[in-house]
């Protein structure tokens, strides 16, 4: 368990950050995820922890986003990203093909509330939806 640990230290030295503890503790249990889930039949990846890095720099991420840390997304366009730039980072879906944060949407306060409602709502493709939340 301590290398696990280590290596989720590891990469948030990478980013320069502390990733929340429920992410924290996905990672060191389930891992990653990668799978429809039903009723919602929304596709939901999670990366797992030794993917993170490439990931982030093979798109330019960082520098498109700054703060953001993409952790997994709909298996297509849109990825599933922390955004860092507030205390409690929300979750948040971002575009492969977008400029900047204007066009993040915003899908839940934290992973395991993403991972209970995800069932029933699948992905949100507006900002009207989190009004509902």
């Amino acid at each position: 368990m301590s290398s696990n640990n280590d290596q989720i230290a590891q990469v948030e030295h990478h980013f320069g950050v502390r990733f929340p503890q429920d992410y924290r503790d996905f990672l060191g249990t389930t891992g990653s995820l990668s799978q429809f889930v039903p009723p919602a039949d929304d596709f939901l990846v999670i990366d797992a922890l030794v993917e993170l890095i490439g990931i982030n720099e093979a798109g330019g991420f960082q520098k498109r986003f700054p703060g953001a840390v993409v952790i997994g997304g709909d298996g297509s366009r849109e990825l599933l990203a922390y955004d860092f730039r507030q205390g409690i980072p929300p979750l948040v879906t971002l575009d492969v093909s977008a400029e900047n944060w204007s066009s993040a949407i915003y899908q839940a306060p934290s992973l395991s509330a993403l991972l209970e409602q995800f069932p029933q709502t699948g992905w949100r493709w507006d900002d009207s939806d989190s009004a509902h939340s």
